[in-house]
């Protein structure tokens, strides 16, 4: 009888030893499967899905620029809870010592980390579009169709030809997989920001709309590159604009040449029909040459005060210009800088 219950106490204490290791090495696999750091990059990295993104092509990133210890653990997570199957476009970050349960929770509930995007010295709606592209998960075509639809464009109070002053150059916080209307929606909100009451006050007193200021502006900083002489230019064709004399700006013929890189504006170039030829048709174009800078557009706003009408580029080629009162000051200007062409053969 004793060595049964002594037999049967051995067998209870196995199973025990049993249970509890089967325990411990569940525990453990669990933990690996679950908590254990599996990707060890040197510093955050970023990981993209986009529509063309499969869950394979994932994986495949997260090894090649995660640090990912273990992929076919990840793998194993990620299938126990569907996630191929639902798949979230967006940039997600991966920590150095993230485990698996983080990563797959946070690409599962679409928890994205925000990226930065920078605008800075663009010319055309096509140019934006670009840029836009190249840090977005939107593709060009679709910011175009929605900036060249006048209906669209209309119901924000613009026009397809000045929709572009809505982006105010600066650097901004968005999601990467941002819808185009969504961030066009979200540049208003900058826009109508920006346009404090201040400088609603100080467009209202030259008698321009912010649109208005926008390619005045951009006229501006196609004129010079010495940021400092933007309120000098603002204030000589606000000066004109007053007198309704035109404003004969020269970067507004090269953008109706579609040609920014002339460097000699001639009579017959003055000659070609279109709504931006400053020289035909007094007032302002209808749209921006560029989109100016914050710096430019508060250069108009905070425009000098002078009798300036006329400007000619300077004849050292310094990007500084020569300003005049009167035509016949002007002409000797444009005679000095028109002799420094030709002498070197600027034609």
């Amino acid at each position: 009888m004793e060595e049964k219950n002594r037999l049967r106490r051995y067998v209870v204490a196995g199973i025990v030893v049993f249970v509890l290791l089967s325990l411990a090495g569940a525990g453990f696999w669990g933990y690996r499967l679950l908590y254990a750091p599996n990707f060890m990059p040197a510093n955050t990295v970023y990981v993209y899905v986009d529509r063309e993104k499969d869950f394979d092509d994932l994986c495949r990133q997260l090894a090649d620029s995660a640090a990912c210890s273990r992929i076919d653990a990840f793998k194993m997570l990620a299938k126990m809870v569907d996630y191929p199957e639902y798949m979230k476009t967006g940039r997600y970050a991966v920590a150095p010592g993230m485990n698996n349960l983080a990563l797959v929770n946070s690409l599962r509930r679409g928890q994205q980390a925000a990226t930065s995007i920078t605008f800075n010295n663009i010319r055309l709606k096509e140019d934006l579009a670009e840029r836009l592209d190249e840090q977005l998960m939107i593709g060009k075509e679709e910011v175009l169709e929605l900036m060249n639809d006048s209906t669209f464009c209309d119901s924000l109070g613009f026009s397809a030809e000045t929709i572009h002053a809505l982006f105010i150059p600066n650097t901004y916080e968005v999601y990467w997989n941002i819808p185009a209307g969504k961030l066009i929606e979200r540049m208003k909100r900058e826009y109508d920001r920006f346009w404090t009451e201040a400088r609603l006050e100080k467009a209202k007193a030259i008698g321009l709309t912010p649109a208005e200021v926008a390619i005045l502006a951009s006229i501006v900083e196609e004129e010079t590159a010495a940021s400092e002489e933007y309120p000098v230019v603002a204030g000589l064709y606000i000066n004109r604009l007053k007198k309704g004399m035109p404003l004969q700006a020269d970067p507004t013929i090269k953008f109706a040449m579609g040609d920014f890189s002339l460097q000699r504006i001639l009579y017959e170039h003055l000659e070609i029909e279109s709504p931006y030829n400053t020289y035909k048709y007094p007032g302002l174009p209808p749209g921006l040459l560029r989109i100016p800078s914050i710096k430019g557009l508060d250069g108009v706003l905070d425009y000098m005060r002078h009798d300036y009408l006329y400007m000619c580029a300077k004849e050292d080629f310094s990007g500084y210009h020569n300003f005049a009162v009167t035509l016949a000051g002007h002409n000797q200007n444009a005679l000095r800088y028109r002799a420094e062409l030709n002498r070197r053969n600027i034609r």
